[in-house]
């Protein structure tokens, strides 16, 4: 993992949010994101937040779209996808 990688995202009450990009993988022709706040690099932390985005991008805008995965069945599907790459990970719903 790469503190390196990370974005910046501005929640509806219009808070800077820093998430760490762990990885990235493509299902059903979209980008997605599986990104985490900083305590994934606490060694004093078990648990870090992490949350999977898909871009929403259109083609030739300048920064990206990033939209929280809501839908369950996208989640999963995912959600495996991600699981499979991070053997020695453990992702929870």
């Amino acid at each position: 993992m790469n503190q390196e990688s990370s974005i910046t995202l501005i929640t509806e009450d219009g808070e800077e949010l820093e998430l760490y990009v762990v990885e990235k993988t493509k299902f059903n022709g979209k980008e997605y994101l599986l990104a985490a706040d900083d305590s994934l690099y606490d060694e004093d932390c078990d648990d870090a937040e992490c949350y999977i985005f898909r871009d929403d991008s259109m083609p030739g805008e300048s920064e990206a779209v990033y939209v929280m995965v809501e839908n369950e069945d996208e989640l999963n599907g995912v959600l495996d996808i991600f699981q499979n790459l991070m053997d020695d990970v453990s992702i929870e719903g």
